[in-house]
């Protein structure tokens, strides 16, 4: 086999119009393999087109027929050479397929239901003929590619596949694999148990992506290098910062620079962030800034920075005056995201990124919100899987903040304004976010659903009101929001429904003013 590739054949998936054929052939062609494409094996059996399948026998009929196919396609013994077998868009409805694919390495080409329409509007297809109800069946069909996809690559990538097929190479079972594109660079983004080896005596060592070299340099809290430090082998330097937001300042990334020329970090090397949001964006901004830009790897360990932070490439420190105020956009080279390191976190710690799990399922909808509001926790891997996804749409589609990326500050504005007021001791970041989540939502005239986020944040432990802090000062605080341009107010990201944001709009000073002031009960 070629490097990148485990012994299991592949299945490619994904929903029409997502470019599977093409991509199996891209695939097959990197890893000198052979693409078969279960459609059109389909159609050479039956001597006729899908579409005249659809008219003429009706869709029972086809997916009995594409169901035989794709089972003989799937079950054929490996061959010497890679195989990758592109699979029809309504292929994973039927449940012998779903099990087939266990014995296989399933990549998801994930296509926004947009560009699949464009693609597909014309091209004849029996189930492309309505624009709502193709919208309405790509969002039913999406959690079955998540349960099912041990791979998620965009549909449009900066890179060649070849990069995506070496980026698998020794991936532990069980891990999946999640392909971050921006306009900066690609990565990996590795999601599951066991990254980080198991913990015996003497511990495993942590997975580590081969297509990263270099002599590494780890930046993490106490409590992170104590527990999991030891794991990241070999290491050329070790730097430790005391836990908390306070140690994400500008006095403390010279520490971090300074400490990386004692230990004789060069440009050629590689910074490893282990730990939570505070040390992915201090060890980040100093990845950025240190001999002007060297490449970081983030590994992070508790929930917030496992659904959001580790991912997009944001750094930064913060100012006793304003939250993130200063920092660059730097993109890391890999996020290895072990799931077991939540079991080892404090229940406010699991309760604070839990505010950060209901803000990303908010944001996106469908199925991630329908599972938040159910029940489901943070401890969940579907949902920190689902969480990071989610945010790597985004930021494929707006690296910069120009766009669509301020739909990720749903709640930050006022949860930004509660931690500098309260000089980023008196609230965790999540707990803050919570806070601004009901806040935004009640400036959203969205009432219900605020009652509902507020019974959900307040099972989970976190607080719903806020306790001696001027809420006054709070309003004043969201004033020097970094989202804030020219003369005019700090524009807000509102929410009309589930999956629905809006970024930009203008808040009365009276509305905002009487938000903040309902935390404050």
């Amino acid at each position: 086999m070629v490097a990148g590739l485990t012994d299991r054949p592949v299945a490619v998936v994904g929903f029409m119009g997502a470019g599977k054929t093409t991509a199996a052939q891209a695939f097959a062609q990197a890893s000198g393999g052979v693409a078969v494409d279960a459609d059109a094996e389909l159609e050479l059996r039956a001597g006729k087109p899908i579409s005249e399948i659809f008219s003429a026998d009706g869709e029972p009929a086809f997916r009995a027929a594409e169901e035989r196919v794709t089972l003989e396609l799937l079950d054929r013994p490996p061959a010497d050479e890679p195989r990758f077998v592109a699979l029809g868009g309504g292929a994973l409805g039927s449940e012998a397929i779903r099990r087939a694919l266990h014995q296989h390495l399933v990549i998801w080409i994930d296509v926004d239901a947009d560009t699949a329409w464009r693609r597909c509007e014309d091209s004849g297809r029996p189930l492309a003929a309505d624009r709502t109800a193709f919208t309405r069946l790509h969002a039913e069909r999406e959690p079955i590619y998540a349960s099912a996809a041990d791979v998620v690559v965009p549909q449009r990538l900066h890179v060649g596949v070849a990069a995506v097929l070496d980026a698998l190479a020794g991936v532990p079972p069980g891990a999946r694999m999640l392909w971050a594109t921006s306009d900066s660079g690609d990565y990996p983004a590795y999601i599951g148990p066991g990254l980080l080896g198991d913990g015996a005596a003497p511990p495993s060592p942590a997975f580590w992506p081969a297509t990263i070299p270099g002599r590494r340099f780890l930046v993490c809290d106490g409590h992170s290098g104590r527990l999991y430090g030891d794991r990241i082998t070999p290491l050329d330097g070790r730097i430790a910062i005391m836990p908390g937001e306070q140690s994400k300042t500008i006095a403390h990334a010279e520490i971090v620079w300074s400490e990386l020329v004692r230990a004789g970090m060069t440009r050629s090397d590689v910074v490893v962030a282990l730990g939570g949001g505070v040390v992915g964006d201090l060890a980040g901004f100093c990845a950025a800034t240190y001999q002007r830009g060297v490449r970081f790897v983030q590994v992070p360990t508790t929930v917030v920075a496992q659904v959001d932070s580790a991912y997009g490439g944001k750094t930064g420190v913060d100012l006793s005056e304003a939250k993130n105020y200063v920092g660059a956009y730097h993109q890391p080279r890999a996020v290895i995201t072990d799931t077991d390191t939540l079991i080892t976190l404090p229940a406010e710690e699991l309760a604070a990124g839990y505010a950060e799990i209901v803000k990303t399922a908010l944001l996106a909808g469908g199925w991630l919100w329908e599972r938040v509001r159910s029940g489901a926790g943070p401890l969940d891997p579907e949902v920190i899987c689902a969480c990071a996804h989610t945010k790597l749409r985004v930021v494929a589609a707006d690296e910069r903040d120009d766009g669509p990326r301020q739909t990720l500050n749903l709640g930050h504005t006022i949860g930004h304004a509660i931690e500098t007021v309260t000089g980023y001791a008196s609230y965790r970041h999540g707990e803050a976010v919570g806070l601004g989540l009901l806040a935004a939502l009640r400036l959203s005239g969205a009432g219900e659903l605020r009652d509902e986020v507020s019974e959900l944040l307040s099972a989970q432990g976190l607080p719903t009101t806020m306790n001696d802090v001027d809420p006054d000062a709070v309003v004043v605080a969201t004033a020097r929001d970094k989202k804030r341009v020219g003369e005019g107010p700090v524009p807000f990201v509102l929410l009309v429904g589930p999956g629905e944001a809006r970024t930009g709009c203008a808040v009365a000073p009276r509305e905002l003013i009487t938000a903040v002031r309902e935390l404050a009960r």
